[in-house]
């Protein structure tokens, strides 16, 4: 398996995942699957504002799974924080691809500043939630029935990993 930045040329594969989970999980509280102009936005925001998406490809270079950070909040306070995804094609999942994406995003979290990751994940996501765990995320919220899929209120937990120690440079007004 490939850790790599995706490209350009990844972006109808990330589609492709993202709109599996749509269409078939509570991954995602979105009802509609993503066009390719949206996700093509997308991505050409996140690498405007240096937020990564990785890729996990496999042998024959398929991609099989994705990750990236994106805003939290878009109030000048929370810019320390960001929300990590991790999202792995059907036929992949169980298979440890989401403990490979998400180390990148930690070191990049550092690299850009960041103070803290959070993580919403649908609370009978139990894998999502261990793996958070083994990367030391903390539960530190369970809301209850804010999602509303496939006929059933659904709960959500937000885990928080706080980095080492960044002080800002200075504090915008």
């Amino acid at each position: 398996m490939i850790i790599r930045p995706a490209t350009p040329n990844d972006v109808p594969a990330i589609l492709d995942i993202y709109n599996e989970a749509v269409l078939n999980t509570t991954a995602t509280y979105d009802y509609e699957p993503s066009t390719l102009a949206e996700r093509i936005t997308w991505f050409d925001a996140h690498i405007s504002r240096r937020y990564p998406i990785y890729i996990a490809a496999d042998v024959k270079d398929r991609v099989v799974g994705w990750s990236s950070l994106s805003e939290f909040r878009s109030r000048v306070g929370y810019r320390y924080t960001a929300e990590d995804s991790i999202y792995v094609a059907a036929d992949w999942r169980g298979q440890g691809i989401g403990k490979l994406l998400l180390p990148p995003l930690l070191g990049d979290a550092r690299t850009l500043g960041l103070r803290v990751i959070i993580a919403v994940i649908d609370a009978d996501s139990a894998a999502s939630l261990h793996l958070h765990e083994l990367f030391g995320f903390e539960r530190v919220a369970y809301l209850k029935q804010v999602g509303y899929k496939f006929s059933r209120w659904l709960d959500a937990v937000y885990m928080e990993l706080l980095l080492e120690r960044n002080v800002p440079d200075k504090e915008r007004s």
